[in-house]
């Protein structure tokens, strides 16, 4: 018992050394040792890192690249974690300031997560998406009762998992036939929170953290002192409507905001201060009616109104012989791709106000971050999947297996007789339309609109999901 005590204390600090290394502050693993460390629920969980996080790090190690990059940030989250589960039992329950600060390195972590799914989208996002997505269920520990606005941390844990499973069965499809290593890294990932993380929160903290009363107490971050010749920081701005100070009276206090204009209105005299039109002034008596916009008004208007974001050099190419690259395309709607084969890839990204035509038979569409982009084309491999766009229209030709929509406002898509069979999925995404043949040949296309909204019914211990019906009649 002592020996086997002794390996998990080493364990421990060659976890603690890792963490250090991968940028947790000295000061803050530092202060994680004492008698907390070999508490019984302490212990649970480096068995569960041990079982759990060890998985999905070796089979990453398999894959290298950007996987095995988000693997490590993944593992550091899990032993930040670790840290602050042992200062919980040394510290007393903070406030929502000492709190925020409290789970300020894990934030960290997570957002390092989330910055490697930004960006130009990569050939691992799906595996990317899901670990960070995936990294929101350790926010468990947040958990500060009833009315604190989470889930309880065993549902929170599951609902966070449930988020970023859209992304992990992509994950699985993809590889299933071609890399045993991604499976494995996928289904590893799946069971370290479930039944691995959620298990541990039921076992140890069902109802939340367990702070130390005893303990000593967290205090928000101090503002940071400006540096030595730097220029003084802006005036306060002035107070929120919300905000409950008051250094006099609300009777004698000057009212702002809606304060002021609710005042003015109860006092009967909202008309005094407004100005009085003339005779000029009205419509009827203008000479210039025309609605022409002058060109000093053109220009006041464009040194007005906020210019687009810059964007990068319009592509279209093929690269490295397997991925065509449509890229930054504005107002271009004659784009064609028409040497193309089953085995290359199309993705399209950062357009607005184009067409594309793919003449050709490839195994896989991708677009992304689009505007108002129509898409044309003639057979698929594997799916076509439209990501974080808005307005667009996707044509199907010929056959395509899978269609995904993921957060995305506004999509028509047009279904052949022979992709009628192909399998449609969505997930965070409105008004989304499939137009499909009507039964005559020359007959009008028929439209359907998915669902938006779902009902949520718990029957004979488990959920039913039904589609809300809006009927006219």
């Amino acid at each position: 018992m002592e020996g086997k005590l002794i390996e998990r204390l080493e364990a421990a600090v060659a976890r603690l050394e890792g963490l250090s290394a991968a940028g947790v502050s000295r000061e803050f693993a530092g202060d994680s040792g004492g008698e907390a460390v070999t508490d019984p629920s302490i212990l649970a969980f480096d068995d569960f890192m041990s079982q759990y996080v060890a998985r999905v790090s070796a089979a990453a190690e398999k894959i290298g690249g950007q996987v095995l990059d988000v693997t490590k940030i993944l593992s550091d989250a899990f032993s930040v974690q670790r840290v602050l589960l042992i200062k919980v039992k040394q510290t007393q329950k903070p406030d929502m300031a000492g709190l925020a600060e409290f789970l300020k390195p894990l934030n960290e972590v997570i957002m390092k997560a989330s910055s490697m799914t930004e960006g130009r989208r990569s050939d691992f996002f799906n595996h990317l998406k899901t670990a960070a997505d995936s990294l929101t269920a350790l926010a468990w520990i947040a958990y500060a009762g009833k009315d604190c606005g989470m889930s309880m941390p065993i549902a929170h844990v599951e609902e966070s998992w449930q988020m970023a499973e859209f992304y992990n069965n992509k994950v699985l499809v993809e590889y299933r036939n071609k890399d045993p290593n991604h499976v494995e890294w996928a289904k590893a990932l799946k069971e370290l929170y479930l039944p691995g993380l959620r298990d541990y929160v039921k076992s140890h903290y069902p109802l939340g953290p367990v702070w130390n009363a005893s303990g000593k107490k967290v205090s928000p971050a101090p503002p940071k002192a400006p540096r030595p010749g730097a220029p003084a920081p802006p005036p306060p701005p002035p107070a929120s409507l919300f905000s409950s100070e008051s250094s006099q009276p609300s009777s004698s206090k000057p009212k702002d905001g809606m304060a002021a204009v609710f005042q003015e209105i109860s006092a009967g005299n909202i008309t005094s201060g407004l100005r009085k039109v003339t005779a000029d002034m009205k419509t009827k008596n203008q000479t210039d009616r025309t609605g022409v916009v002058t060109a000093s008004g053109k220009e006041t208007g464009a040194r007005s109104s906020p210019s687009f974001s810059k964007t990068g050099p319009p592509k279209l190419e093929l690269q490295m012989g397997r991925k065509w690259v449509v890229e930054n395309q504005i107002g271009k709607k004659d784009l064609v791709i028409n040497d193309c084969d089953a085995k290359q890839t199309v993705y399209i990204y950062g357009c607005k106000d184009s067409v594309l035509q793919i003449q050709g038979k490839v195994n896989n569409i991708t677009v992304d971050k689009c505007t108002k982009v129509g898409v044309v084309f003639k057979d698929l491999v594997a799916a076509c999947e439209i990501v974080n766009c808005h307005s667009v229209e996707v044509q199907c030709q010929g056959s395509a297996p899978t269609i995904s929509v993921d957060n995305t406002s506004g999509c028509q898509l047009y279904l052949s007789k022979e992709s009628l069979g192909a399998s449609i999925t969505t997930a965070k995404a409105s008004e989304i339309n499939i137009l499909v043949p009507g039964t005559e040949p020359d007959g009008d296309w028929i439209e359907h609109a998915l669902p938006q909204q779902f009902v949520n019914v718990f029957k004979d211990g488990r959920f039913e999901t039904t589609p809300v019906s809006h009927s006219g009649g």
